[in-house]
């Protein structure tokens, strides 16, 4: 019999998985697709030679997560840290660009400069701990109670009818909903504010890494890991119930709650189905990738120095975007995230190419190719993008979700990350990876704590694993070693 089975090779399954095979116990992983990774992972999507990431592409966490920080990710894998986390081109000659130094980013911040500091100070010089905050249920006392009461005050100030109340220009507000809008919230809201306000404090710290490589790099140094270390990965391997899996002590699912009820069957308590039957999911994303002749002609070429670019216009501009969406509808100017990991690791395109990287948010279960409405909100911020175009690939919201089954109607969060489901997720409880089955827990990202690659929901499945089926409270050292 093995010590445990998990269910899913991304990011979370296989950071379940490493813990585990860390302790001395057997562990094997099931992944339904061809190969790791999930929506970590990196293909040809266009033409040959041009790598591009099938989901994620900046990773703000590859440094803040205590998981990763303890795998020791940044001594495994090779990372280009851009001077410049993120940029938010505007109409007009200039851009807001927030730099990895936050006094130079205030700096171009006109009147609106010392406004900004001050709004981002508290967190950036507490950026561990807002990490730490952040990376545990939102039901567990803090274990840094001021830095996570400055950041729920300025939370609380961003997520209101207040978010304008300290600025008078249009850029560095503009930063600020540029991150806030990764959540597919309405705007303001308080977990949008939130989680834009944890991205931008990690941005201003310790920068957002890109992977040499490509986002499978991470899942690689993983994989790796746990094979050196006794596990297996078993691909082409579909679970429809707990009875496809071998026998186990412990079982440990990377799945959504939906496919959870379809998995646990009649087994699961009524009570608990009940509950995962009133998980929501959320807005969902078209994704559009680019194969191009050259680097993306921004009319500002400081937004270049950028790992992550966000597109959309003004604060009122990239709220209304997002709002009319929430509504079920498309619209004309989306706001749309981008990325050309080619300008800082030139592995990823031929010399003299690039890849880009973008998507846009939609209602879930939209069938709508947003390709041309992507092109066309680019170009307003980068003259002659049109042009540079060699291959397209693009897909709507539904083929994003069956393409990955954790993305349900497209909804790359795993679930609505509105501040009432990060309190209940999927359930209200301290420890809300281990179900009502003996031995079976649950580590997607629609668990604590939510979205994003950081691996901590299955870390924290398997440490939950570790105290409740196998007995031990000490976490093993995850180190390179």
């Amino acid at each position: 019999m093995l010590d445990a089975v998990v269910v899913g090779a991304g990011p979370n399954g296989l950071a379940a998985a490493v813990t585990l095979a860390r302790a001395g116990l057997s562990v094997r992983v099931h992944e339904r697709a061809d190969h790791i990774g999930g929506g970590a992972s990196t293909g040809e999507l266009t033409l040959p030679g041009f790598r591009h990431d099938i989901c994620s592409a900046v990773h703000p966490l590859a440094f803040e997560s205590r998981f990763f920080r303890e795998f020791g990710l940044a001594r495994r894998v090779e990372f280009v840290v851009p001077e410049a986390s993120y940029a938010h081109p505007l109409d007009g000659p200039h851009a807001a660009i927030a730099y990895r130094d936050l006094d130079r980013t205030a700096q171009t911040l006109g009147r609106d400069g010392d406004a900004y500091r001050r709004l981002m100070r508290p967190l950036v010089d507490r950026h561990s701990d807002v990490a730490d905050f952040t990376g545990h249920p939102l039901l567990r006392l803090p274990r840094h109670p001021f830095a996570a009461a400055w950041f729920a005050a300025r939370a609380a100030e961003q997520g209101s009818a207040l978010w304008n109340a300290r600025f008078a220009e249009d850029a560095a507000p503009a930063l600020i909903t540029g991150v806030a809008a990764h959540t597919i919230l309405p705007l303001p809201s308080l977990a949008a504010a939130g989680a834009g306000l944890a991205l931008a404090t990690y941005g201003h710290a310790l920068g957002w890494p890109i992977p040499v490589g490509g986002s499978q790099s991470i899942v690689d140094a993983m994989a790796d890991d746990l094979r050196a270390h006794g596990g297996e990965i078993v691909l082409e391997s579909e679970i429809t119930s707990l009875a496809d899996l071998p026998p186990a002590r412990a079982t440990i699912l990377d799945v959504v709650p939906s496919a959870f009820l379809r998995i646990g069957g009649g087994a699961l308590p009524s009570s608990y189905r009940a509950a995962l039957e009133r998980f929501r999911y959320g807005g969902a994303v078209a994704k559009v990738d680019f194969a191009l002749s050259g680097p993306v002609p921004w009319r500002d070429p400081a937004v270049a120095q950028a790992g992550t670019v966000h597109v959309g216009g003004t604060r009122a501009e990239v709220a209304a975007s997002e709002n009319h969406i929430s509504r079920g509808g498309l619209p004309e100017r989306p706001y749309v995230l981008v990325s050309q990991p080619s300008s800082f690791d030139d592995s990823r395109a031929p010399a003299g190419r690039h890849v880009l990287w973008a998507y846009t948010h939609v209602p879930a279960g939209s069938t709508a190719d947003r390709a041309e409405a992507v092109i066309a909100q680019i170009e307003r911020f980068a003259p002659g993008f049109r042009d540079l175009i060699i291959a397209t690939n693009s897909r709507s919201a539904v083929e994003v979700a069956a393409e990955n089954p954790n993305y349900p109607g497209g909804d790359i969060a795993a679930g609505s990350p509105a501040l009432w489901q990060l309190l209940k997720r999927p359930v209200v409880s301290s420890e809300p990876w281990r179900t009502p089955l003996p031995g079976v827990y649950l580590c997607s990202a629609s668990t604590s704590p939510g979205p994003g690659v950081h691996g901590l929901a299955g870390w924290h499945a398997a440490r939950s694993a570790l105290r409740h089926t196998f007995g031990t409270s000490i976490s093993p050292d995850l180190s390179p070693r």
